[in-house]
């Protein structure tokens, strides 16, 4: 999963404001410093920037963070058939520390199998320089979000 060549060059969600996490909203994205660079072709990448709150006792980002860099990529890759239209649910993710980490960290995923409702995906955590960090694999529910209601009549017209 070292090659991030099938994700598209161009993000429809760039300049997404904090907690907002390809079109949906997470706060939890805000207080991470998670920005979504690409979605699409069962994939996704994700950058955590750098916060100093985020590290262990070594100045390391902490490995908590990472899990959770890497929980919210892979159900992205997951949803990234249509990331407006679904969230997803963590039924199983399972992680292997490889190396320390420390900067930004940039996350990639890729959905290997996307049935109607239960999707599995695996990733790998990067330092910016290329240094694996972290590898998941991981088993997510698919969950259709609900539309958006139209706006009501105020006036009982």
């Amino acid at each position: 999963m070292t090659s991030s060549s099938a994700l598209p060059d161009a993000n429809a969600f760039q300049g997404e404001a904090p907690g907002l996490l390809f079109g949906l909203p997470m706060p939890m994205a805000r207080a991470m410093a998670l920005r979504g660079e690409a979605i699409g072709h069962d994939r996704a990448r994700i950058r955590m920037h750098y916060q100093a709150e985020q590290t262990n006792s070594r100045g390391d980002v902490h490995g908590g963070a990472i899990a959770s860099l890497l929980d919210c990529t892979l159900a992205a890759a997951v949803r990234s058939h249509d990331p407006a239209g679904f969230g997803v649910v963590t039924i199983d993710l399972t992680l292997h520390f490889v190396s320390a980490g420390s900067g930004d960290l940039v996350a990639t995923a890729h959905c290997d199998r996307r049935g109607r409702s239960i999707s599995f995906a695996r990733g790998e955590v990067h330092t910016e320089d290329g240094a694996l960090v972290a590898m998941a694999t991981g088993t997510f529910k698919l969950v259709a979000r609900a539309a958006a209601a139209p706006p009501s009549n105020a006036t009982g017209a």
